[in-house]
């Protein structure tokens, strides 16, 4: 059987081959017809029957082999795929439980009405059925291919838990149902405490309601001695709220009561800082490192936030309106001058620094006119461009603004 072979691919290397090579390309080059010889003598006496050569028999083999593989692993395969169906089935029994312990669950309360959309649901006041309290309900949809809880309801969940001594943090978060809730698509429901409007809302009816007014300066007062109250007991527990605005903030209009919710976007700070996402903290109250795209931030973008929000309340319209990051930064350049490397150093190596406009600072104080001199001083510490100049919550309680308030009521 090899001297045929042999002897066939030698006829035709000798014969046949140098014809051909001729005819179908003159140009052959001497590596080429090597190659070609070489790519000869690699085929067996059975696929030289075919005197047109072509892919076929190794494209056969290559198939039969493949064919092979897979008779020798089917006992493997049909395992596995056995244990995965297996698994899901197993899913779907306890997706069934969980609707059926969430439908139970959720039948102790009462939807009222919607009351407004958080960072990653809707919130509903309801009521308890059995002692009549009002709660809020906030609603998440999970999505399809998502195996447990979307992990900005566990983190809401966890650092509420870990607040929950505060009475300037919302409490809740401790009671949660999830699944198919009425047989619609799959759905979390965190149970918080309900307080019947926030502060942009309050602010609202001040500026566009029946009676326009200012809010009242003692309100404006105790209302920032609560927020800072509250961010104050966020960052001494490690925790960066992330997210301050005034739709963040309820507000119990009878009690005067302000408290922190929606911590969907909080998380834990470690030092030394790690890198965050830049894409947090709604555009207006977003500070100017977050902007510029630092990818190390730390206390200092939650008190920025604050010091928008005290400065909205004062105005009862937003300081620094922008409709995009761009025209945010030129707004707040605007007001508080250009950044300079010796007012912010390193300012100009953060990422989306770029050449813009020299603007001189302007006087704060007529951004807010009917704010005191106490107030304007406290306003421009927490609007300080560098980051570590920034007055801490904490420092902030102690502030002259607040020496004629009633702290034993705090």
């Amino acid at each position: 059987m090899i001297n045929d072979s042999i002897v066939v691919k030698k006829a035709e290397n000798d014969d046949v081959a140098p014809t051909r090579s001729k005819i179908q390309n003159p140009k052959r080059t001497d590596g080429q017809e090597e190659r070609r010889r070489q790519s000869t003598c690699q085929l067996t006496p059975s696929s030289r029957q075919n005197s047109n050569p072509s892919p076929t028999p190794t494209t056969t083999f290559s198939l039969s082999l493949s064919r092979s593989t897979f008779q020798k692993h089917q006992p493997l395969i049909s395992r596995e795929r056995n244990k995965r169906e297996e698994r899901e089935r197993e899913r779907e029994r306890e997706r069934a439980i969980g609707d059926r312990r969430s439908a139970a669950a959720m039948e102790k309360y009462e939807k009222l009405e919607k009351v407004g959309e958080g960072t990653y649901g809707k919130v509903y006041k309801a009521k308890d059925k059995a002692t009549g309290q009002l709660v809020a309900l906030k609603k998440t949809r999970l999505e399809m291919d998502e195996e447990g809880v979307p992990p900005t309801a566990l983190r809401e969940v966890s650092l509420l838990q870990l607040l929950s001594q505060s009475l300037y943090v919302v409490r809740g978060g401790g009671e949660a149902h999830g699944g198919a809730v009425g047989g619609g698509k799959p759905m979390l429901y965190l149970v918080f405490e309900y307080l019947d409007t926030d502060l942009k809302k309050f602010i609202d009816s001040h500026r566009k309601g029946p009676n326009p007014r200012p809010v009242p300066a003692a309100t404006v007062q105790n209302f920032l001695y609560q927020l800072l109250k509250g961010v104050a007991h966020c960052h001494s527990h490690g925790v960066l709220h992330r997210d301050l605005k005034p739709q963040n903030l309820l507000v119990d209009k009878e009690k005067g009561i302000l408290k922190i919710a929606d911590l969907g976007l909080g998380r834990a700070f470690t030092v030394p800082l790690k890198s965050y996402t830049h894409e947090v903290v709604t555009l207006w109250y977003r500070a100017p490192e977050v902007l510029l795209g630092s990818a190390h931030y730390s206390i200092g973008v939650d008190m920025w936030s604050v010091g928008c929000i005290f400065a909205e309340m004062v105005r009862r319209q937003a300081l620094f309106p922008g409709d995009s990051e761009f025209q945010q930064l030129l707004h707040i350049f605007r007001l508080l001058g250009t950044p300079t490397e010796k007012q912010w150093p390193g300012v100009t190596t953060l990422r989306d620094w770029h050449v813009y406009p020299q603007w001189e600072p302007q006087n704060l104080a007529r951004a807010v006119p009917s704010l005191g001199p106490d107030g304007v001083d406290l306003l421009s510490k927490m609007l300080k461009y560098d980051p570590a100049e920034r007055i801490s919550a904490k420092a902030a309680l102690d502030h002259p603004f607040f020496d004629s308030l009633d702290k034993s009521q705090f």
